[in-house]
């Protein structure tokens, strides 16, 4: 699975089409996406016309995949724990995952914004390990109890938000009310000390620490300079005590809270919400 990929959410099918045309041309080759985005078609749509320029070689997963324009995937995940039928329990949508996985329409197959506890509960049913957990991470949601739990059991993670989504509409709020300067990753002192020391932007030193802390990680844009900004960041290592520093630097809550999953009763997050 590639360390670096494009995230995908919240882009409007032209512009998104033109960015992943744009990073596949500058390299990517792991681009995330959910049904729930409402983006396949248009994700097919570049991929198609990718294919046709010859920049690369030639239920619900299979709808995906026609979407796509694709015979496998490489990585499918559940996109939370929060079955829509309340009969089904989180034990079998593994199950679900685990027969696509033996039919080879998924390569490898994985979870997201799953709590340990709930992670611990697939782990003792499963069949086939849980090759990918895919969470909220970034310099100030580290999420140190998780990665232990998944460096124990060999998942592999994957960092969405890596930069810290600092466009969202609750940054702004935050500019507004003067609370945004020790909120945004990128603006943090240590960031940009070492972005200067570096000759590196914010957000290369962003990707950077979570790489070298072993992350996969999956930054969105539609910016092709930012796209190819993105990926630049193999050329430099930061040292193990900025690496220290930066593991170090003090924690605030998550950015998604996934709000419309707070009433189901296997809300990842109720712990959480409960110590605000």
């Amino acid at each position: 699975m590639p360390v670096i990929g494009i995230g995908t959410s919240g882009a409007s099918s032209d512009i998104l089409i033109a960015a992943v045309k744009s990073a596949i041309k500058n390299g990517y080759r792991l681009i995330d996406t959910a049904a729930a985005y409402n983006n396949e078609e248009a994700i097919g749509e570049a991929l198609f016309q990718c294919f046709s320029e010859n920049l690369v070689t030639q239920s619900a997963l299979k709808e995906s995949l026609q979407k796509l324009r694709l015979d496998y995937i490489d990585l499918y995940l559940a996109h939370n724990p929060c079955p829509t039928d309340p009969n089904v329990k989180i034990e079998d949508i593994w199950k679900g995952l685990e027969m696509l996985y033996e039919k080879k329409l998924a390569k490898s197959i994985g979870l997201s914004n799953f709590n340990v506890q709930q992670l611990q509960r697939i782990l003792n049913i499963a069949k086939i390990p849980i090759h990918c957990l895919q969470i909220e991470l970034h310099l100030y949601f580290q999420q140190k109890e998780m990665i232990e739990f998944c460096k124990k059991h060999g998942i592999t993670v994957m960092a969405y938000a890596p930069l810290g989504s600092p466009n969202r509409s609750f940054y702004k709020e935050k500019i507004e009310s003067d609370q945004s300067e020790s909120l945004i990753p990128l603006e943090n002192p240590l960031i940009t000390e070492l972005a200067k020391k570096h000759a590196k932007t914010p957000a290369r030193i962003l990707l950077r620490h979570l790489i070298q802390n072993g992350f996969n990680v999956i930054p969105k844009s539609t910016n092709e300079t930012r796209i190819k900004e993105n990926l630049d960041v193999f050329d430099f290592e930061l040292s193990d005590d900025e690496i220290k520093k930066l593991n170090n630097v003090p924690q605030k809550s998550r950015t998604f809270w996934l709000n419309f999953l707070a009433p189901h009763p296997e809300d990842p997050f109720k712990d959480e919400r409960e110590e605000i």
